[in-house]
């Protein structure tokens, strides 16, 4: 039983959909799907559909994409993500608001912990206030569709929305690490600042994350962080914590891969049991941008 993880599926492209429709059966092994399925609730109805023929467990955790509301839309925010839980849970699919699963395959045993933790504009230079800082990236040309379509309903701002997921999720990892086990953290967002890497839109980094996660990996013993949103395939070892980013992203960032011999399941990344921690516990960025 092994453990496998894809993020940015982005199905509203009907490339994407083609590209994981050839999702090939692994009936023993999970599959974490690291937010950013689609834009609605058809888009992940199909990634769960795909991934509950073919794999014994899925994991899920939402991206800024499933919590966007069109004008067409009756709920917002809150509501969109918990009606968003009620389809996955429909599907068999844990989520952030499910009990952690104890993992007993192959890299086991650890704590499976999907979480939602939004962003809160933190991952900005110090001389920018946050009352600046959407001018800021403006200034760059860069403007996150999340402003026009994601909404913090009932909580008055996305940064209290951010900081309430994060208070709730840090009791929850608390309470996991106190098994004595290590944990596997799946998250859209990055958890640390210093994994972006987006060098065409560098100001974008605002809607990334937030700096109150920066040591979970060290507080909540991390065996490793599973994350996407940056369509920027990597794999990074911190004090001896694999991070995976495992975007597959739109058509022209998957193309490449394509080309050179890779399918959607050659482009899923193994987590467990996965590669052995380095001796130095740091080792340079390996860049996947071809598998």
């Amino acid at each position: 039983m092994r453990l496998y993880a894809i993020a940015d599926l982005h199905l509203g492209r009907k490339p994407n959909r083609d590209f994981f429709a050839n999702l090939e059966p692994r009936p023993e092994d999970g599959l974490i799907i690291c937010g950013d399925v689609g834009e609605t609730a058809e888009h992940l109805i199909t990634a769960f559909q795909i991934a509950r023929s073919c794999f014994q467990h899925i994991f899920w955790v939402p991206g800024n994409h499933e919590l966007y509301t069109f004008p067409e839309d009756t709920l917002k925010g809150e509501a969109k993500y918990r009606r968003l839980v009620d389809i996955a849970r429909e599907w068999g699919v844990l989520t952030p608001e499910d009990p952690y699963m104890e993992w007993r395959g192959e890299g086991g045993p650890c704590i499976i912990a999907p979480i939602f933790t939004l962003y809160d504009y933190s991952f900005r230079p110090d001389n920018v206030a946050r009352k600046d800082v959407l001018t800021w990236a403006k200034e760059d040309g860069v403007e996150a569709t999340d402003e026009h379509l994601l909404f913090s309903d009932p909580h008055e701002t996305k940064e209290n929305w951010c900081h309430a997921l994060v208070e709730q999720t840090e009791r929850r990892l608390r309470e996991a690490a106190s098994k004595g086990l290590p944990l596997v953290i799946i998250n859209h967002w990055p958890l640390r600042e210093d994994l972006i890497y987006i060098p065409r839109i560098p100001r974008f980094r605002i809607w990334c994350g937030t700096k109150k996660t920066e040591d979970w990996h060290q507080r909540f013993n991390a065996k490793v962080v599973v994350t996407g949103h940056l369509h920027v395939r990597r794999t990074d070892w911190i004090d001896g914590v694999r991070f995976e980013e495992c975007s597959l992203g739109y058509p022209y960032q998957w193309e490449g891969a394509r080309d050179n011999g890779h399918d959607i399941n050659s482009l899923l990344r193994e987590i467990l049991p996965g590669p052995p921690v380095p001796e130095s516990g740091n080792v340079p960025t390996i860049w996947r941008r071809f598998g």
